[in-house]
C-alpha cells in the first residue's frame, strides 16, 4: 500500500474548525470573532458537513443558538466538546491520504478506491511560540470512521499544499526552519514527507513571506493551487511596501517552475496595508482562501482590493460559488479563513 495526499478539492464529508470562547486568545474580540465564524459555518453548512469543536455543553448550546438565528442549515451540524488551546485547525487537525494497491508494473488503484487513513503530525505551536498542548492532543479525542496514524514529524497543515499528482508545495522558511525539526536537514525532511505523503515532488520557496505572521511563511498565506494546473499567488507591485522584495522574488521562483511544469499562475492582489489597535501589520492575504464542495470561500478585509480578488478567483473556479467571507477579525490574531479550517474527505467520519 503506497499513501496519496489527497488535494483540497477531493470530495469533501465536511469541514472541521474549533469556535472561539472567552478562554482563548480571541476573548477581547469574540464578537467579532464570532460573526466571521457564523458567517464560515453557514456557508459551510450550505454545502456540506461541519465539524464544530466546543468547549463544553452550555458552549454547544451557544453555538447551535447563533447558527439558528443565522438561518443556517444546522442539520449537517456535529458538535464535539475538547480542549484546545487556539483555534487554527488547518494546523492541528487531521491531514488526510488515501492508501492504495500497487499493481503491475508500478501502477496503482484509483484514489477513489484507496482507504483513508487520517496523519495525525506533531504540532509545537508553529516553532513554540505559543501553547499547543490541547492543540496537539485533539485528533486523537475525536471520533473517526478513518484509522488515525500518529506520525513523529513535526508539521502544519498550512504549510504544505498539493495539486494531487503527487508534488507538494512549501516553503524552505517554514519546514526547513530549526523551531520544527532541529535534528533533520532538507533530505530527511523530505524522506519522511514522501513516505508519508506519497509525495514525489517536493517543490520549494525560498522566498515570500507577510508581516504579522507568525507561521515562518506558511504556503497557504502565499500560494496555492486551484487545481492541478493552476497556482494562485500573491502578488505584490507597490515597489515602495515593504513586502516588495520578498513576494517579487517569490513571484519568479513561481514563474520559473510554472514555465518548466506547464502551469498556469493567477496572480491575486496584496491588500492595502492593514494596521491593528497597536500598529502591527496585520497578515491580509486572499490566498487564504478554502475549496468546498461546490463553492470557494475567500476571505475579505473590507478594502478596495476585494472585489478584484473575488473576480480573479472566479475566473479560476468557473464551476464554484465564490462567497466572500469577513475575515478582518481573523487578521488581528494573525491567521485567515484556511487557517481556521481543516477539509475532511468524504469517508473519514
Amino acid at each position: 500500500m503506497r499513501p496519496h495526499l489527497l488535494p483540497e478539492w477531493h470530495p469533501q464529508w465536511g469541514v472541521m474548525i474549533a469556535w472561539p470562547h472567552d478562554g482563548t486568545d480571541w476573548a477581547p474580540i469574540l464578537d467579532a470573532a464570532e460573526r466571521t465564524y457564523v458567517a464560515l459555518a453557514s456557508a459551510v453548512l450550505a454545502h456540506e458537513q461541519l465539524l464544530v469543536l466546543c468547549r463544553d455543553s452550555a458552549h454547544e448550546t451557544h453555538i447551535r443558538a447563533l447558527l439558528t438565528e443565522q438561518g443556517a442549515d444546522v442539520s449537517g451540524l456535529h458538535m464535539r466538546a475538547v480542549p484546545y488551546n487556539d483555534t487554527w485547525a488547518r494546523d492541528f487537525g487531521p491531514i488526510t491520504v488515501a492508501h492504495t494497491e500497487a499493481g503491475p508494473g508500478g501502477t496503482t488503484a484509483p484514489v477513489e478506491d484507496g482507504e483513508l487513513v487520517l496523519l495525525d503530525f506533531r504540532f509545537n505551536g508553529w516553532g513554540e511560540k505559543f501553547a499547543a498542548d490541547a492543540d496537539d492532543a485533539v485528533n486523537a479525542r475525536l471520533d473517526w470512521r478513518a484509522p488515525l496514524q500518529a506520525v513523529d514529524l513535526i508539521l502544519e497543515g498550512g504549510a504544505i499544499d498539493t495539486d494531487g499528482r503527487g508534488n507538494l508545495l512549501t516553503t524552505r522558511q517554514c519546514l526547513l526552519n530549526p523551531n520544527r525539526n532541529p535534528h533533520l536537514g532538507q533530505a530527511s525532511i523530505e524522506q519522511q514527507l514522501r513516505a508519508a505523503l506519497g509525495v514525489h515532488n517536493i517543490w520549494w520557496l525560498s522566498h515570500g513571506h507577510l508581516e504579522g505572521d507568525d507561521t515562518d511563511a506558511h504556503i497557504d498565506t502565499l500560494a496555492r493551487f486551484c487545481d492541478a494546473d493552476t497556482i494562485a499567488y500573491v502578488q505584490c507591485t507597490d515597489r515602495t511596501d515593504s513586502h516588495y522584495p520578498a513576494l517579487h522574488a517569490m513571484e519568479q521562483e513561481l514563474k520559473t517552475l510554472a514555465a518548466h511544469e506547464n502551469l498556469q499562475l493567477v496572480p491575486l492582489p496584496m491588500t492595502p496595508p492593514l494596521f491593528d489597535d497597536d500598529g502591527e501589520r496585520m497578515p491580509a492575504t486572499y490566498a487564504n482562501f478554502l475549496i468546498i464542495n461546490g463553492a470557494v470561500l475567500v476571505p475579505t478585509y473590507r478594502c478596495e482590493t476585494d472585489d478584484e480578488a473575488l473576480r480573479r478567483l472566479a475566473s479560476v473556479f468557473p464551476r464554484h460559488n465564490v462567497i466572500g467571507i469577513d475575515c478582518r477579525a481573523l487578521i488581528a490574531q494573525h491567521g485567515s479563513l484556511h487557517c481556521v479550517t481543516m477539509q475532511l474527505p468524504e469517508g473519514v467520519r
